[in-house]
């Protein structure tokens, strides 16, 4: 059992534990990173990949069912910040308060770079959009985004 991270076609299977490790990974990045609202809201998805909370096996999201920005520059604007997200935590931005080395989250990293890249997001709002609300909740502990008003505290709370 594991989660899926796509892209239309292009996916990106983890098992539970890397799963875990990449959505550490990149919330510490999107921790230092998101300050807009579609930044915020990307974090805010991130937050949400908890399967502590969720159950394991029962999180990922295809960036096909992200609104991804009503104009040309403001989907390339998303897809860079993708990308910055993923390139700070390639260069383990924060590492050392995981507590333990990860020692396949490069290669995560790296194939995750690989489907953003190779992926073009859509015009308009997909039917059942998945981007939600802006994280505006932070855990003080951790300096990462919470799921609140979903419920309490981030990924490293629930650990």
């Amino acid at each position: 059992m594991g989660n899926v991270f796509r892209a239309g076609a292009d996916d990106m299977y983890l098992s539970n534990g890397g799963t875990e490790v990449f959505v550490e990974v990149l919330t510490l990045a999107v921790a230092e990173l998101a300050r807009r609202p579609w930044e915020l809201r990307f974090a805010a998805l991130l937050a949400r990949q908890d399967q502590n909370v969720l159950g394991r096996g029962a999180v990922g999201f295809d960036l096909a069912e992200l609104e991804w920005g009503g104009t040309a520059e403001e989907r390339a604007a998303a897809k860079a910040f993708v990308l910055a997200v993923t390139g700070l935590a390639a260069g383990r931005h924060r590492w050392e308060e995981l507590g333990y080395e990860p020692p396949h989250a490069l290669g995560y990293l790296r194939r995750f770079r690989e489907i953003v890249e190779a992926f073009e997001p859509p015009a308009g709002v997909p039917p059942g959009g998945v981007l939600p609300a802006p994280a505006v909740a932070c855990c003080v502990r951790h300096r990462a985004p919470s799921a609140l008003p979903d419920w309490e505290g981030c990924v490293f709370c629930h650990r």
